[in-house]
């Protein structure tokens, strides 16, 4: 059993694959016993030719392909449920997260699991986008962190390490990972923030428009308000 599974869910990331996985490899390997899942989401371009070309010399790379594209907290979904290791980290297939990052996340949830710790989530302080997708997801952490009390500044970052189990026991729905630390507490767990590099793309072009974000995350986000207003966490006692 690996310490790490590390999934990645691409849709049309042709231009990134071999680049991402190099430096995954140049962060883990020697540091922490892991696998690499990539998630193929329907992808129309050379994603997966190349996938299993470069798997032909990595094995510790597994590909799992979904035959139309399902959204990207499917995929993250797909791979979690076939992941070996009871500890997950999940980053964007774009190439904007740093895979750099991921020892540091790793250790600050194993070091923290006795406090009740299960999520560790990226914080993108000195974010590389555009001025409008900044001033939007600045704004839409700010609305979310405000009715959902999630504890987190942002939300939105790929690049998270969390305990399976616990992902597994949260209700599943379109768009979870951009409301994982909130349903995460909602669960029962603590959640906690380390900041991360992030990157420009270099490569590819983005999947997201401001309108997409803007018009779905308001309906999870009444969905999400909805779901812990149904929750209740009872004091349970065993009698002998």
């Amino acid at each position: 059993m690996p310490d790490l599974s590390v999934v990645i869910p691409v849709q049309n990331e042709e231009e990134n694959i071999r680049l991402l996985i190099d430096e995954v490899r140049q962060s883990l390997d020697g540091v922490l016993d892991y696998e690499l899942i990539y998630v193929n989401d329907g992808s129309t371009d050379s994603t997966l030719v190349i996938l299993e070309d470069y798997r032909s010399g990595f094995p510790l790379l597994r590909i799992f392909s979904h035959q139309t594209g399902a959204g990207q907290s499917t995929a993250v979904r797909t791979g979690i449920i076939h992941a070996k290791s009871p500890v997950i980290a999940t980053l964007d297939g774009d190439g904007q997260n740093d895979p750099a990052d991921i020892p540091a996340l790793y250790q600050a949830l194993i070091a923290n699991a006795d406090t009740g710790v299960v999520l560790v989530n990226g914080y993108r302080k000195e974010r590389k986008d555009t001025f409008i997708k900044r001033i939007s997801s600045k704004l839409a952490n700010g609305i979310r962190g405000w009715l959902l009390d999630d504890d987190t500044p942002d939300t939105g970052c790929g690049l998270k390490v969390f305990n399976r189990q616990a992902y597994l026991e949260i209700p599943f729905f379109d768009h979870l990972h951009r409301f994982l630390p909130a349903m995460m507490i909602n669960g029962g767990g603590k959640v906690m923030s380390v900041e991360v590099n992030h990157r420009e793309r270099q490569l590819g072009s983005s999947h997201y428009g401001f309108f997409d974000r803007l018009w779905v995350g308001i309906f999870d986000l009444m969905g999400v308000i909805w779901l812990k207003s149904r929750t209740t966490h009872p004091v349970v006692s065993e009698d002998d």
